[in-house]
C-alpha cells in the first residue's frame, strides 16, 4: 500500500466553474513554474492573517522556505489564464513535526495551502480540498489533517464546512498563537477515480471555497 508522496505520476485535472471558466489542477513544476511567484501569491494569501497579528509562515516566509516545503511534499497548483491562483503541498508522514498526529504512519497532511485573494469564495480551496481527500483516500490513509490558526475563525468555519474537525491544538515553535488542528477520514471521490487522466470536475464540487 502505497503511503508517500510520489513525483511520478503526471496529474492534470480541468476544472470548469461557471462565471470563472477554466481552471487546470496540475502538480507544481520548477521548470516552468516560478518558486518566486508561489512565495508571493502566499504572501497575497496570508494578507489577511498577517493583518490580524497571526506570524504564519506564509505571511513572510522567504523563497527557500517555500521551495523546501514543497519540495518534502507533493506540491500542486491550481492554474487559471496561465496564471497561478491556489496552491497546496500534501505531506506523508512527517516525522520530524512538532505535531504528534502529523507523525503518525496513517496520516496525510495538507500544507501551504492558499488561494489568491481575488478568487477565494470561487469554489478553488473547495476544489484543491477534494483533490487532496482523493489523494490520501487512494494511498490508503486513515485520516487527512491540517492546521490553522486559533484565533481565525473565518478559515476554521470553512474547513468544517469541508467535513474537518478539531481534534488537538498545539502551539508551533516560533508562533504567537496556538493552533487548531482538524482531521477528516479522507474519502476516495468517484469523480476523481481516473485522477491521473484529464478530467472535468461536475459542478457539484464547484461550490464556493
Amino acid at each position: 500500500m502505497k503511503r508517500r508522496a510520489t513525483t511520478q505520476q503526471s496529474v492534470r485535472i480541468d476544472y470548469v466553474c461557471h462565471g470563472v471558466g477554466r481552471v487546470e489542477l496540475r502538480r507544481f513544476d520548477p521548470s516552468r513554474d516560478s518558486y518566486v511567484a508561489l512565495t508571493a501569491l502566499l504572501h497575497r494569501a496570508f494578507t489577511r492573517l498577517g493583518a490580524m497579528g497571526l506570524n504564519c509562515t506564509c505571511v513572510d516566509q522567504t523563497v527557500e522556505t517555500t521551495r523546501s516545503r514543497a519540495t518534502r511534499g507533493d506540491c500542486y497548483v491550481a492554474v487559471c489564464e496561465g496564471r497561478i491562483v491556489g496552491t497546496m503541498t500534501l505531506y506523508a508522514p512527517d516525522r520530524e513535526s512538532s505535531c504528534e498526529l502529523y507523525r503518525r504512519d496513517d496520516i496525510a497532511s495538507l500544507r501551504q495551502f492558499g488561494v489568491e485573494p481575488v478568487w477565494q469564495a470561487r469554489g478553488i480551496g473547495t476544489l484543491l480540498i477534494a483533490f487532496a481527500d482523493h489523494w490520501a483516500a487512494t494511498r490508503g490513509y486513515a485520516e487527512l489533517a491540517l492546521d490553522t490558526p486559533q484565533p481565525a475563525a473565518h478559515l476554521i468555519a470553512f474547513y468544517r464546512g469541508q467535513g474537518f474537525r478539531i481534534v488537538d491544538f498545539v502551539r508551533f515553535d516560533g508562533k504567537r498563537y496556538d493552533s487548531a488542528i482538524l482531521s477528516k477520514p479522507p474519502v476516495a471521490t468517484r469523480t476523481l477515480a481516473s485522477w491521473s487522466h484529464r478530467l472535468t470536475v461536475p459542478a457539484r464540487i464547484a461550490r464556493a471555497a
